[in-house]
């Protein structure tokens, strides 16, 4: 295409996307739209060709729309490729055998102006406040209900209240600590309140994550709007919660998480690693003498604080839901004697009650002497008779509410939109409201906004079609508690799209938009001076670095201009990320920091050390599998001892079912077998379980690791499941490519595992765990190559090369000198070579030696059971008189190799199960603590 045709095709895209800007399917009837900055009459699609763009989206699409349809298209590739590179998922009901969803996140932002911001801010900001007066009432003296100003059935009757509490100060003086707000423009134009989330709200890092990745899409754009920045309301929530907490400033934080399959796992991982924090389930803590503990390798170390994202009802099985494994026996104790502050406090589930917004205006009144400056759509509960009366009858234009959502001991229910109902379901919805007219709250039905999204349709088999399409819009703010006993606003929020006929839930297939909250004239000036120094970031040395447990990843300039913080990686430690958001007077000091470096939980110990070990086997099952192959397929596939060898590998580490013939008898059913157990899940020894393995261990430490780490265990796993051959095809060759890059890419995993993390307790732990099941298996594959005679014989001799992959390094050392010295210098003795088995046990004992700090040095003595092979020559473990051909049979001086290769696996098994006894069980000699 010549310069002139290249032109006129630029300019058409830009006319298209003009007239796309202004043609855009517009808002239904009686909607705001967000593009247009109005609401359409019933000639909406006549209006929607002559309305004018809002002055937000104007700017916006001023700097998109130079690159035509053509440009976005790439943009929306390049924001789902982030996606998937980020590792960011929500899981429906996530299942262990499953592989997470990717986020679903909309190219183009939701834009609020400083005017619409201010509203908001100022309306949640009071909200808050009568929110904190409640929860104390409610707890407290109950005024409110003696008064007649909040009925009992919402308050003391809802499931959600802990009589537990009652009475109880909260610890640092606030009950709140972070709350969410769902919010809809109505066809005013006017910003309602539609919900209220106080327990354990969601959103936090899903909203950081789409500013990281849609900012940097529209750089120009985000510059121009300007948008206020986020970081430092994260700043504020942390040091809001260490200021109130028990220990102050150096107090120890934690998030409390329900654990990897939940829906939002990869949130809770993602804010414990940007904000510095221990991300704990529930059996990692442990309470006494009324105080709150985390298990780790350095015994019991206190915490101070608990960022929960588990509901109430699951927090302490001891005095609420006895059958949780979620929480931690004592908590709730804990809370009371004032030793640990759980943001929020555990009891304020009741306020979430949609029947309490219909009391918010006359509560404003009374408690604040002011009239509330975020109204909320108007609600009706009907266990009041008046209220019952009056809204019934107008059952068709409200939305049916449970008041106690979520909760089984009451009813409950989705809700239901009146004028979807037939005149007889509406009857029939009445008929249940009336049998139990406590259990349900009436809303308005409000007409959400619509706001412009990104739409790809297919309309063949290689065809598609994108055009920007509206969308209904809710948008979820969050306040946090501050350090001096006010409130702040998120700018920003988490903005959930629906379908064309409303909105529909994350879980339920909804989609999500960036918000950008306009700033202010000295804010955006601040913004600039930012910007230069992103831009010198970008254009300097440190443009887009390898996100590892020592290297923060770093950002684009519009991720530093104005309004997004630097995004630490998975991998960061949790000390870099406090030092950045801390001024020097705030930051802990030099020994607190180190200890917070050092703390590996109980459970994050016990799953690093089997990942290790999950990876190392399914390498090494892989490298059976494929030299077996090669054998069974080679010209060396008639000799006795290769099958007989590769018969006894195989049937000892499970890759062929019981009663398979041996190779010597049937190459093909024997190779059939091996072929077919490569994905049987079931199969505990199989590749497809060990893989498996590997990733759901590494699910449940995900903090821990990098976003290329994480997203080389998913497509490891994913290409060997979804491969061609998993279909029981018998296309050996096919086979062998996909173990061929199945290696590779377990070969990258384990460099991630060796190069890209820390080097502390818990990396340790899991280099113990590789080097384990290394000894282990090359030690056991050894002595059944000398003892079966493979030494003696060139094919033999080569394969046992290719099973320690060390045919390269022996043939530039050794060259064709096919000696037992030779060999066994390479493969045991050898104290350079990673995959001799005297530079595993060395490399093993030392880690062990290392980890002597712990628990009154109890690894000390396990490191002495290892062998020394690197002090042993290769003559002492092979006379130079014995044959090479030389068979330990019972009639025969057994060699002096076969006790150091028993040595070996004896000392394998024994330091798995004591480590396990010592750390994970704790049913060893570390059954310890230590206090402070």
């Amino acid at each position: 295409m010549n310069e002139s045709s290249q032109s006129t095709v630029q300019h058409l895209d830009a006319q298209a996307m003009s007239w796309l800007a202004h043609q855009a399917l517009a808002a239904p009837e009686g909607h705001w739209d967000e593009l247009r900055g109005l609401t359409l009459a019933p000639t909406a699609q006549e209006q929607a060709s002559d309305a004018h763009m809002s002055s937000a989206w104007q700017t916006f699409i001023d700097h998109v729309a130079g690159e035509g349809l053509q440009g976005l298209n790439v943009r929306m590739k390049n924001l789902q490729r982030q996606v998937r590179d980020n590792g960011i998922t929500y899981n429906v009901y996530a299942a262990a055998d499953q592989p997470q969803r990717p986020w679903s996140l909309d190219l183009f932002p939701l834009m609020v102006p400083e005017a619409n911001w201010q509203q908001i801010e100022a309306g949640v900001l009071q909200r808050m406040q009568l929110l904190e007066r409640i929860m104390a009432d409610a707890y407290g003296p109950q005024k409110l209900v003696l008064d007649g100003h909040l009925p009992a059935a919402l308050i003391q009757g809802h499931p959600a209240y802990l009589p537990a509490m009652h009475g109880v100060p909260p610890v640092g003086g606030r009950y709140l600590s972070v709350a969410a707000f769902d919010l809809a423009r109505g066809p005013d134009g006017c910003w309602w309140l539609l919900s209220q989330r106080t327990q354990a709200p969601s959103g936090l890092g899903y909203l950081l994550e789409n500013r990281l990745i849609v900012s940097r899409l529209f750089p120009q754009a985000f510059e121009a709007f300007p948008v206020k920045r986020l970081a430092e309301t994260y700043r504020t929530l942390i040091d809001g919660i260490k200021a109130r907490s028990p220990a102050g400033a150096s107090a120890h934080i934690a998030l409390l998480t329900p654990g990897p399959y939940n829906e939002t796992y990869f949130e809770h991982a993602y804010l414990a690693r940007y904000l510095g924090l221990s991300l704990v389930q529930g059996n990692d803590l442990t309470v006494r003498d009324e105080k709150l503990y985390l298990k780790t390798l350095q015994g019991l170390q206190p915490v101070h604080g608990l960022l929960r994202r588990v509901d109430d009802d699951w927090l302490d099985p001891l005095e609420l839901r006895a059958d949780s494994t979620l929480g931690v026996p004592g908590l709730l104790q804990a809370v009371r004697s004032g030793n640990v502050l759980v943001a929020n406090t555990p009891g304020s589930g009741f306020l979430e009650s949609n029947a309490l917004l219909g009391f918010m205006p006359a509560l404003a009144r009374d408690l604040l002497g002011e009239e509330l400056q975020l109204p909320a759509i108007p609600s009706w509960w009907c266990g009041e008779a008046a209220a019952l009366k009056d809204v019934l009858p107008r059952i068709g234009s409200c939305v049916i509410k449970p008041t106690y959502p979520y909760n089984t001991d009451r009813h409950s229910f989705e809700p239901v939109l009146g004028h979807q109902l037939s005149r007889r379901e509406q009857d029939e919805w009445a008929g249940r409201i009336l049998r139990d007219p406590d259990a349900f709250t009436l809303q308005s039905w409000l007409p959400l906004s619509h706001q412009p999204t990104w739409q790809t349709r297919v309309d063949g088999p290689s065809e598609s079609q994108a055009a920007i399409e509206s969308r209904p819009v809710v948008l979820r703010v969050f306040a946090v508690a501050d350090a001096q006993g006010g409130w702040q606003v998120l700018p920003g929020g988490l903005a959930r799209l629906g379908t064309r006929e409303g909105i529909a839930s994350m879980q339920r297939g909804g989609s999500s938009a960036d918000v950008w909250v306009q700033a202010s004239s000295a804010e955006a000036a601040e913004g600039g001076a930012l910007a230069d120094d992103g831009v010198r970031a970008q254009t300097g040395t440190a443009q887009r670095l390898v996100p590892g447990d020592n290297t923060p990843r770093a950002v684009l300039a519009t991720q530093t201009q104005s309004s997004v913080p630097m995004a630490p990686s998975q991998s960061q430690s949790q000390s870099q990320s406090q030092s950045q958001s801390q001024s020097p007077s705030q930051q802990p000091s030099a020994k607190v920091l180190a200890q917070r470096q050092r703390l590996v939980t109980s459970r994050a110990a016990e799953n690093l050390f089997w990942m290790g070990r999950y990876t190392e086997r399914t390498e090494n099952t892989l490298r059976l599998v494929r030299l077996s192959l090669e054998i069974l397929n080679s010209e060396n596939q008639n000799q006795p001892q290769l099958l007989n060898f590769i018969t006894q590998m195989a049937t000892r580490h499970g890759l062929v079912r019981p009663g398979v013939p041996a190779a010597a008898l049937s190459h093909r059913v024997f190779e059939r077998s091996l072929i077919a157990g490569l994905w049987d899940k079931k199969l505990a020894t199989s590749v497809g379980f060990n893989l498996r393995s590997v990733r759901l261990a590494a699910a449940s430490v995900r903090e821990r690791l990098s976003p290329e780490h994480w997203r080389l265990l998913e497509q490891a796993e994913l290409r060997f499941f979804n491969s061609v051959a998993s279909d029981n095809s018998q296309d050996t060759v096919e086979v062998q490519g996909l173990l061929a890059e199945t290696s590779q890419m377990l070969a990258a995993l384990t460099g991630a595992q060796t190069d890209r993390m820390t080097r502390d307790d818990g990396w340790r732990l899991l280099s113990i765990g590789r080097h384990i099941e290394r000894l282990e298996f090359l030690s056991s594959a050894l002595s059944s190559a000398v003892q079966g005679g493979l030494i003696g014989e060139q094919a033999g001799f080569d394969a046992v090369l290719d099973l320690f992959d060390s045919t390269i390094s022996f043939h530039a050392q050794y060259q064709q000198s096919r000696t037992p010295q030779a060999l066994l210098d390479l493969l045991v003795t050898n104290p350079d070579n990673p995959r001799a088995l005297g530079w595993v046990a060395h490399t093993l004992r030392s880690r062990l030696l290392r980890m002597g700090n712990l628990a009154d040095g109890v690894t000390l003595p396990l490191a002495g059971l290892v062998p020394r092979l690197v002090d042993l020559t290769p003559e002492a473990l092979w006379p130079l008189d014995c044959r090479a051909d030389a068979i330990w049979t019972t009639s025969v001086q057994p060699l002096p190799l076969h006790a150091a290769l028993a040595d070996c696996q004896t000392a394998a098994r024994h330091v798995s199960d004591q480590l396990c006894g010592l750390f994970f069980t704790h049913s060893g000699e570390a059954r310890f603590s230590f206090v402070s």
